[in-house]
């Protein structure tokens, strides 16, 4: 089942067809679409052409096939035809090639036997038994061997040129008339003669083709074509082909085969493109085309084998004795055999190519692009772009070497000289292969020509930029005597060089342009008048930006860069041209890149100037975007402002703890602490601490007022509280017990004091002997801090251990013990001042986070109380 599905499909496909009605308005009309076939109509004996409608199945053309040659077939999928009856052009379109293959054979298979059906005459019985055997040429039988060329169907055309080459004299023969009704000026017996030529010609039968192409026949039957009816006066073909076509041998060719398909070549195309331009059809041209091409294989083929030969040639180029007449000759040889080789297969023409160079091809282009003839050094670069075009490597294997670096300066000279109307770019175009780095392979031949180039040639080429741009404003008389007249063409073609270097290697292509400050240079094009030239150095700069690299901004940023590309836009004005387009899209492509650098340098430098073009969209969405990347960087500059101060008092508090931990002796400090405090008494303290001190043990400022650099205790603003009397503290004999919780309290982590807190607090609370144990801890490292008999690190690191956990206990006799006066006066000195940034800091530092209460004044903390 599935396999007459399919058949039945394909055949759906292959008969599909759309039909077409030419209107009056000479455009074709779509009729529908349906399927064709071939039948009988019904009430009609005459096999018809019908199609079909596929949706609905009604009758969308009915056409009955006609004898006439009328039918045509066009790109292997298209019919059609001219309807006699209704004088109307139609046309099928076919889904599928075979579907129209299909038709068009029975189409003509129709036609055949219609034509053998209708003819019964006299004249088709002679005709038919004429086609049986030509009749004689003479100048008698002319009009009969014409009706037979001109008038026979596509079946007898097969017979006629069967005739015709079984026949070897018959091309003598007519060549004989033609010279007799020549000799007696016989104008309709010429006429005659030419339509059975070109009758011929046009059956297109490659083996008569080769016959009348020979070298016997073929001036003979270009002298036939000379004689065209539509033509009022006779060509002179043969006398130009004779007179002033001259076969130039640039060095002798002793194969007479070769000399034989050279003319051959040379006639059929000049029979293709004059004398038959008018009436071939694209058949007959590409048959024509396909001896060409064939003669030039066999050329080519002949020549390169002959080493000898390929010897001389370049024996005779590299010759000094060799006139410059002679060189050009053996050069446009040298051109047209390697244009030639294309006629040769991929392998046989890269293995010609290689030859070519073993010999010294390259070698010879050297000398050629140094000859002052510019036609000369164009058809070198010629060759060059053959070489290139069949493989890039086999010229950069070249270059690379010590003996092929002075071939890509020549190029790259070439490229910065004025060759007039006949340079095509093809330095250009030469130059980018060998650069260009999408190539298969050849990458570190690549490398090494890019590196040769940046290193010695692209400083020449921004020289002449440089050179051929005025200077400033202010320095026009001395700009004009140094200033080197460039074609604007070679400006645009150096700038479009340097572009594409950006784009093939980004990093290697920054470095080399910084350091020869080949961005500043480029931008002089901007004093040039041409504002194409303008336009080419802006659209350098967007490429070099399209990089993304920061160094390259700041580089911009740092020396200006965009002055003049902001100049150029101000001073075109409100006009809306491509200068004014280039500018907007490099303002287009800085703002989507974020480059942030460049949005701030470009506001803060130019704005005054970009301000009166605040209505095209572009400009209003580059200030929007500036205001964006403000408004981002603001918070995160402060964060940045804040992180290391942070990160620096961190690192001052556990340098502090770990010199504090690292101490050998911790109860003989604190007993030496204790002794110290019961000789001084607490009235002095203030007169020998002239600063106070913060946890990490730098000097407080008096007036800061920063959250993070307040003191724990303001000292100065204590002479209003002198009224103050801290209540008494017990200092009771600590056992051995006491003394052991002690240390192990002191030698925590502060870390681990912060775990534990929350559960510390209520036994704090709870136990009578820990309060007395902290008393005494807050009286001594008070009292030792403000001897200063200890280091300030060690004082501080005591501190924040052991006087956060007694300020806890320390809060409830506070409450109880100050009284209002107090209060006030410690509000007035700036108290609570100090407890908020006491607080305010132990949220930014976790470790002094508790050093003193919240509630507690400052001499409570100190005093332990």
């Amino acid at each position: 089942m599935g396999a007459p599905e399919k058949s039945q499909s394909n055949t759906n496909s292959m008969q599909r067809v759309k039909v077409y009605h030419l209107n009056e308005d000479g455009k074709w009309d779509d009729r529908g679409t349906g399927h064709v076939s071939i039948d009988f109509v019904e009430r009609s004996e005459e096999l018809s052409l019908c199609v079909i409608d596929e949706e609905d199945n009604e009758t969308l053309l009915v056409h009955p096939i006609n004898p006439e040659d009328i039918y045509r077939k066009q790109e292997d999928t298209i019919i059609s035809w001219r309807d006699p009856e209704r004088s109307t052009e139609l046309a099928l379109s076919f889904q599928e090639t075979a579907g129209c293959s299909y038709v068009w054979d029975q189409i003509c298979t129709m036609q055949r036997n219609l034509h053998f059906s209708s003819l019964n005459s006299e004249t088709f019985h002679s005709l038919n038994s004429e086609l049986r055997e030509l009749p004689a040429v003479e100048l008698t039988t002319l009009p009969l061997i014409l009706k037979i060329v001109t008038e026979s169907g596509i079946t007898d055309q097969m017979r006629l040129t069967e005739l015709i080459l079984k026949d070897h004299d018959f091309f003598r023969n007519l060549m004989g008339v033609f010279k007799i009704c020549e000799d007696l000026e016989n104008v309709d017996g010429l006429h005659m003669i030419f339509n059975i030529v070109k009758g011929i010609i046009l059956l297109n039968s490659s083996q008569i083709l080769e016959k009348i192409f020979g070298d016997e026949l073929i001036m003979e039957i270009i002298g036939c074509l000379e004689y065209d009816p539509g033509v009022p006066h006779s060509q002179h073909h043969r006398n130009f082909l004779k007179e002033h076509v001259v076969f130039k041998e640039a060095i002798p060719i002793k194969d007479p085969l070769v000399l034989s398909k050279i003319h051959q070549t040379y006639r059929i195309g000049y029979l293709k493109d004059v004398v038959l331009a008018r009436v071939l059809d694209d058949a007959i041209v590409a048959n024509l085309n396909s001896v060409i091409h064939a003669n030039n294989a066999i050329v080519v083929s002949l020549l390169k084998d002959d080493s000898t030969f390929i010897q001389e040639l370049f024996a005779r180029l590299r010759s000094p004795s060799t006139s410059m007449e002679s060189k050009k000759n053996l050069v446009y040889f040298l051109h047209e055999f390697c244009s030639l080789s294309k006629s040769l297969q991929v392998v046989q023409q890269l293995r010609l190519f290689r030859d070519l160079i073993n010999e010294g091809i390259f070698h010879v282009i050297e000398e050629v692009l140094q000859i002052p003839d510019k036609k000369l050094v164009l058809t070198g670069t010629d060759i060059l772009i053959l070489f290139l075009t069949q493989d890039p490597n086999l010229l950069r294997s070249y270059v690379v070497r010590t003996e092929g670096n002075p071939l890509l300066g020549l190029l790259v000279k070439g490229m910065m000289e004025d060759f007039g109307d006949k340079m095509h770019c093809q330095f250009l175009e030469i130059i980018r292969t060998l650069l260009d780095a999408n190539a298969l392979s050849g990458g570190a031949q690549r490398a090494n020509i890019m590196d040769i180039f940046y290193e010695k040639h692209l400083p020449e080429l921004v020289d002449v930029i440089t050179a051929s741009c005025p200077e400033k404003s202010g320095n026009t008389s001395e700009g004009a005597t140094r200033r080197i007249f460039t074609k604007p063409e070679v400006l645009l073609n150096i700038c479009e060089l340097l572009c594409f270097c950006i784009m093939q290697d980004a990093s290697r292509t920054k470095c080399s342009f910084l350091q020869n400050n080949v961005t500043e240079k480029v931008l002089h094009l901007t004093r040039r008048k041409e504002k194409y030239l303008v336009v080419a150095a802006i659209r350098f700069v967007r490429t070099l930006l399209s990089v993304h690299d920061d160094y390259v901004q700041n580089y911009i940023v740092k020396n200006n860069m965009l002055k003049p590309i902001i100049d150029v836009f101000i001073a075109n004005g409100n006009r809306y041209n491509l200068l004014n387009s280039a500018v907007l899209d490099l303002l287009e492509h800085i703002r989507k890149g974020n480059a942030t650098l460049l949005l701030k340098y470009i506001v803060d430098t130019f704005w005054d100037q970009l301000a009166p073009f605040q209505s095209l969209t572009s400009i209003q969405a580059f200030k929007v975007k500036y205001e964006q990347c403000l408004e981002s960087a603001g918070p995160k500059s402060t964060a940045d402002a804040v992180d290391p101060r942070r990160r620096i008092d961190e690192r001052a508090l556990e340098k502090e703890e770990e010199d504090y931990f690292n101490e050998d002796s911790d109860e003989e400090d604190s007993a030496s602490a204790s002794n110290t405090q019961k000789e001084k008494p607490t009235s002095n303290i203030q007169k020998e601490q002239p600063k106070p001190h913060l946890s990490n043990g730098v000097a407080a400022s008096p007036t800061s007022s920063s959250p993070r650099s307040g003191g724990l205790v303001d000292y100065e603003d204590d002479e209003d509280d002198e009224d103050y009397k801290p209540p008494p503290r017990k200092q009771p004999e600590a056992s051995e017990d006491e003394e052991g919780e002690l240390l192990r309290l002191k030698r925590k982590s502060p870390c681990v004091e912060r775990e534990q807190e929350p559960s510390k607090k209520p036994r704090l609370g709870k136990s009578s002997k820990r309060e007395n144990v902290f008393a005494v801890l807050c009286s001594t490292l008070s009292h030792a801090v403000l001897t200063g008999k200890k280091s300030p690190g060690t004082a501080g690191s005591a501190a924040r251990s052991i006087v956060a956990k007694g300020a806890e206990d320390s809060r409830s006799s506070e409450e109880t013990n100050s009284s209002s006066s107090d209060d006030e006066n410690h509000k007035d000195d700036g108290v609570s001042s100090s407890e908020q940034e006491t607080s305010d800091n132990g949220k930014l530092n976790g470790e002094e986070s508790l050093v003193v209460a919240p509630k507690s004044s400052p001499e409570m903390a100190v005093n332990g109380s």
